[in-house]
């Protein structure tokens, strides 16, 4: 039997915006019925068929890496973070600072171990042109506004991250199944960034994570006390 190859998808934000109900049904079609808090990092699983319909056609593991939100966690966050192919940053639609503390949540994946005397002279993601930055590293970025159904409808729901960054973004209420369904718009894109990730990841420059940011590779390996079965 043919190995399966797999491509690892941080997904990030802060504690509480709804990060494993979106994963959950990401992954698996269904909501989850009762989400809890994650220590550590919590790793779903789903086959995507890669340029389906096509020649080029073939299967891959989408690796969803969960990672928990709390602060008190932060100076441990970065054993996960290496390899990483692609990144879903989480907020809550009816949370602003959840949708501002997303470049957080990017800059503290690229520190994570970065050598760049470039990266290591800035203090946030507006003193670097982020655009260019992001296109030369080609790190697909997907963005997920959640709880939609509390959103007060004379609010916009439309953010400014995802497009500063040129990246897709998906608003849903997560416990509904139909926000996800098969042949949706939000489908589409979220097929369209798996895509994007395996492209990164096999297709691109052939240069891995660390060569990009002059950092070494983590093991992806670790031991099951980082893993906790659901978050958010």
């Amino acid at each position: 039997m043919t190995a399966i190859d797999r491509v690892r998808v941080m997904v990030l934000g802060d504690s509480g915006v709804g990060k494993t109900s979106f994963v959950q049904l990401a992954a698996n079609s269904e909501p989850i019925r009762s989400p809890s808090w994650t220590v550590g990092c919590s790793v779903e699983v789903k086959l995507h068929e890669y340029k389906e319909g096509t020649k080029e056609q073939k299967t891959y593991f989408i690796e969803f890496w969960d990672v928990g939100g709390s602060n008190n966690h932060r100076n441990t966050r970065h054993v996960f973070y290496n390899p990483c192919h692609g990144v879903i940053l989480v907020h809550d639609l009816t949370n602003r600072k959840s949708e501002a503390n997303l470049h957080k949540w990017l800059q503290e994946l690229i520190d994570q171990d970065a050598n760049s005397a470039t990266l290591n002279s800035v203090t946030s993601m507006d003193e670097y042109d982020t655009e260019n930055f992001f296109g030369a590293t080609q790190m697909p970025i997907l963005v997920i506004g959640t709880k939609l159904d509390q959103v007060d409808e004379r609010k916009s729901i439309i953010g400014t991250f995802a497009s500063q960054f040129g990246a897709d973004e998906i608003v849903l209420d997560s416990r509904q199944a139909r926000y996800l369904a098969a042949g949706s718009s939000n489908a589409v894109k979220l097929s369209r960034f798996y895509d994007k990730v395996i492209e990164m990841r096999y297709h691109s420059q052939n240069r891995s994570f660390s060569e990009r940011f002059g950092s070494k590779t983590v093991s992806p390996t670790l031991p099951s006390k980082f893993y906790s079965p659901h978050q958010d």
